[in-house]
């Protein structure tokens, strides 16, 4: 990890609408105020600052994003084997920088 700061409101925005999305309620997996970003932010992923670094256990919820530059990004949503939010991941698929950070009403979800 490179640098910790205090998670931004647009990602706090992206997480509570995925867990909704699961039927999931925040008090069931709380969001820290400090998280970690991964490649300096390169692509937006972060993990959620856990104290207790437990292993991944597995992704909750992976949705799609098509970034202002037409390159597909992949979102996850993962949990830890304490059932804590681990990560959220974005993969844009050419590797690039992640151009604009998405709102809920830009994602897709396959069936």
């Amino acid at each position: 990890m490179e640098h910790r700061r205090k998670i931004k409101e647009k990602e706090v925005n992206l997480i509570i609408f995925l867990l909704e999305k699961l039927g999931l309620k925040i008090e069931e997996y709380p969001i820290n105020e400090d998280v970690e970003e991964y490649e300096g932010g390169k692509m937006g992923s972060i993990s959620m600052g856990n104290p207790d670094i437990s292993p991944y256990l597995g992704d909750l919820i992976q949705a799609n994003y098509i970034d202002s530059d037409g390159t597909p990004v992949v979102i996850t949503l993962t949990q830890d084997s304490n059932n804590q939010l681990l990560d959220l991941d974005f993969w844009k698929v050419d590797f690039s920088k992640l151009i604009t950070y998405p709102i809920p009403e830009n994602l897709t979800f396959a069936e």
